[in-house]
């Protein structure tokens, strides 16, 4: 079921006559079954990974597909209202997101309702259930550059830096004291491609790109962390550190070469058996990688890049700037985190913490990006359409 509804433009000698038409119609099913493939997946491999683990505990070997799917159930219900929410509507509640993400993040950092995991401190303990802000700056982000960047891509306007810029920053710099590099690095990184996508100029791209260069070198010999920069000194070379920083590269490559072109079957990885820590979390493409090979890494591979091509068509086609920006910066934002995740896994980037989205365990993650396709498949129901006049 769609209609559409057109708009004839008058001819003139430099014009070639046509109709703009707005159709409205369904969401996007492509977008809608890739992102099914992809949670299907996800629970798959979060079973896989952590049976064995629960039953030597003596826990219930679903115990943590039970947890993921709480938050798939939240998710998309989440997903459900946002797909029917009129995506021109979330502008209004900016300042809202934006003071909830930051409260979230203050008190992840400044009070002991921050828990510590791993030698981060990204989640709050809520009792029944721990939450990670920082997934939470993502869509808030996105949102904040969409509504500023629709009229144009000055960076100097006052009016920007009050309402996006400054809130941006601080929530990037309360997420890097958690610390949380690779979401600082995410979040940047959208920032720029939707600057790009609103017409940004390039050669201020290019100086702000040497400006970050020369940020992050003296961020790595000043204020990063010592965990971190233990991370770059073993990421091409773990050998050198094989039972400390280098362990988890070097057990996340065994479980890719044992996996070979067609994997050892679903549930037969050796390397989730203790070898590899989080092995259902930041290195779950590996645990897919030794049980379904080559053949599940480019079926994973292949539907992200689905997932990249939808989004930008959804871009390319809505009518109105504003919607055209949400759907580059959600697009990018969960493939860019994705391959991320796969570089981290595959040891083409240095160990990052940053889940595979729609796959990786935890529930933030999953809420989190549920919402952002809902508001992507919102975006998709309308589409502007030209067609030539005939007349």
């Amino acid at each position: 079921m769609s209609y559409q509804r057109s708009i004839r433009r008058e001819p003139n000698s430099n014009y070639d006559p046509q109709i703009q038409s707005v159709i409205i119609s369904s969401p996007d099913s492509t977008l809608l079954i890739v992102v099914a493939f992809l949670v299907v997946i996800g629970f798959l491999a979060i079973f896989s990974a952590t049976a064995p683990k629960c039953l030597d505990e003596g826990a219930n070997p679903l115990m943590f597909v039970g947890k993921q799917f709480m938050g798939l159930i939240v998710g998309f219900f989440l997903m459900k209202f946002f797909m029917n929410y009129d995506y021109k509507n979330l502008a209004k509640w900016n300042t809202h997101v934006m003071v909830a993400v930051l409260v979230a993040l203050f008190l992840v950092d400044f009070t002991p309702l921050g828990m510590v995991v791993n030698g981060a401190k990204r989640w709050i303990n809520l009792g029944f259930y721990q939450l990670q802000p920082s997934e939470f700056a993502k869509p808030a982000v996105v949102l904040l550059l969409a509504s500023v960047f629709r009229k144009d891509a000055n960076l100097f306007d006052q009016d920007k830096w009050s309402k996006a810029f400054i809130p941006i920053i601080a929530m990037a710099g309360l997420t890097f004291i958690q610390p949380n590099l690779s979401m600082v690095i995410l979040l940047v990184m959208t920032t720029v491609v939707m600057y790009m996508a609103a017409g940004g100029s390039v050669k201020f791209f290019l100086s702000c790109v040497g400006t970050m260069f020369v940020t992050l070198i003296i961020g790595l010999t000043t204020i990063i962390k010592p965990y971190q920069l233990q991370r770059l000194k073993t990421w091409r070379h773990p050998e050198l550190d094989p039972l400390g920083a280098g362990y988890n590269i070097i057990q996340s490559l065994i479980a890719f070469a044992s996996g070979g072109f067609s994997g050892v079957g679903y549930g037969g990885s050796i390397q989730k058996l203790s070898y590899l820590p989080e092995c259902h979390t930041d290195f779950i493409f590996a645990i897919i990688a030794e049980e379904l090979g080559f053949v599940g890494c480019v079926l994973v591979i292949g539907l992200f890049f689905t997932f990249l091509q939808r989004g930008f068509v959804i871009a390319a086609r809505c009518p109105d700037m504003y919607g055209k920006l949400l759907a580059v910066g959600i697009t990018f934002s969960i493939v860019f985190q994705a391959f991320m995740n796969m570089s981290v896994a595959s040891s083409f980037l240095p160990t990052t913490g940053v889940p595979l989205p729609f796959i990786s365990y935890g529930g933030s993650s999953l809420i989190v990006s549920l919402i952002m396709v809902g508001i992507l498949l919102n975006i998709s129901k309308k589409r502007i359409k030209k067609i030539r006049n005939r007349y």
